[in-house]
């Protein structure tokens, strides 16, 4: 999927800073700001890199611009082409109208509409939009057949050094921005154009940070691929982190990644979700999945950051308010608030009453019930969702499930079942 890459095209501080020049009037220079909530909960001082208030509402803009305005006139003339269902397309959208250069996006056919209509609004009239195939490996297929027929020029949304160039001026404004040295910058990672982008700065601005990255638990690429010395291809990945879910990094981006980052840290999917929501509702910040995996991570990393100068990256947040409930769901699973059983449930009157009486606790709620009553039967199986006040009521409900003999089936330890079922 990557582009062989010559030494000689190395992404360099140089070219990071000719970057910020040539994106001036185009992408943000988004705000470095203190967050009182954070830096009180960690006993450090966090500072966020507000990516999701970008122009098209993440970083993706800066790579994809560099890249496009690098290309030579008979480049150009000929058009571009990309292949995405999030924000390399809008940000290559963007660039597209800008730069009054043509542009072919290739999404796949299940990509949600509001995405599509984002892409179209960004780069109007500059840019058809494509929907081909099931999957992101369709619409790729089709982007390059394009490109072969039409001698056209793909954009990459990682693994190129005027990508990754145009995403180290991230890091380039959080250098210019603080004045304190930074210990720690966690950044998200899904192909590293990102990470590889602010190493580039980093290690050499600013070489005694360490730089953690940061990925989903469901998509480890990045992690996978630096613990085999060499780029592994996942065959499955969990794709809810939409923004970051890959099964292959690029090539050249896990060369700087993988000799620079002092750390990477596998995020779970809940957890995610329980940022996402805890930003809203605190903090009135909307992130998309990717957008919440740095602030996610702190947990794993409270002890070393206390008293510490921290930098966070909040990467993007172009968020689907239709996945709010799906987002709510993985939280609550994850916390251990809500859980799922299968229950043969007694077929006598009653037995519903008895049960909320004499089994859930004060706070607890039935939350999801199923139930088809089986004649000539004792007990018929019901389908019963519960969430907990606390989730150390989880052994007592349990205790009190099996001393009044109602039979049960734990299912959240059945990830593939439930997701049938529920």
């Amino acid at each position: 999927m990557e582009s062989e890459l010559k030494e000689m095209d190395q992404p360099t501080l140089v070219g990071v800073m000719k970057a910020s020049k040539g994106l001036e009037g185009i992408a943000f220079h988004t705000p470095l700001m203190p967050n009182v909530n954070y830096s009180d909960k960690y006993g450090a001082d966090v500072h966020f890199k507000r990516e999701d208030l970008q122009v098209v509402r993440s970083y993706k803009l800066r790579g994809a611009y560099n890249k496009i305005v690098s290309l030579n006139p008979a480049e150009q003339a000929k058009g571009i082409v990309c292949a995405s269902a999030g924000n390399h397309a809008q940000g290559v959208a963007y660039s597209c109208q800008k730069l009054s250069i043509k542009g072919t996006i290739f999404m796949p056919s299940v990509t949600p509409k509001q995405k599509i209509k984002q892409v179209k609004m960004f780069g109007k009239d500059m840019v058809e939009v494509v929907l081909t195939g099931d999957t992101f490996d369709d619409a790729y297929q089709a982007a390059m057949a394009y490109c072969e027929e039409h001698q056209a020029t793909f954009v990459h949304p990682f693994n190129d050094p005027k990508i990754i160039e145009g995403q180290g001026t991230v890091g380039l404004e959080i250098i210019n921005d603080t004045t304190a040295p930074i210990d720690y910058l966690f950044v998200p990672i899904g192909g590293g154009g990102l990470a590889a982008g602010i190493i580039t700065v980093f290690k050499e601005l600013s070489p005694q940070t360490q730089i953690i990255g940061v990925e989903p638990a469901g998509a480890p690429a990045m992690r996978d691929s630096i613990q085999a010395g060499k780029n592994i291809v996942l065959e499955e990945i969990d794709t809810f982190v939409d923004g970051a879910a890959v099964r292959a990094v690029g090539t050249e981006t896990l060369k700087i990644c993988k000799d620079y980052l002092s750390d990477i840290i596998l995020v779970p999917e809940g957890k995610i979700c329980t940022t996402i929501l805890q930003l809203y509702n605190e903090e009135a910040i909307v992130v998309e999945p990717a957008g919440a995996l740095t602030l996610s991570a702190l947990d794993f990393y409270k002890e070393q950051i206390k008293g510490k100068n921290v930098v966070c990256v909040v990467s993007g947040s172009n968020n689907d308010i239709t996945r709010t409930e799906e987002m709510k769901e993985r939280s609550l699973l994850y916390e251990g608030l809500k859980h799922y059983f299968m229950l043969r449930f007694p077929q006598r009157a009653g037995a519903l009453r008895e049960f909320v009486s004499d089994v859930l606790g004060p706070g607890d709620d039935i939350v999801h019930f199923e139930y088809s009553k089986k004649h000539s039967r004792e007990k018929g199986p019901a389908l019963i969702g519960i969430e907990l006040q606390s989730k150390d009521n989880l052994q007592q409900l349990l205790d009190k499930m099996t001393e009044k003999n109602f039979v049960y089936e734990y299912l959240n330890d059945k990830p593939d079942l439930l997701q049938y079922l529920v």
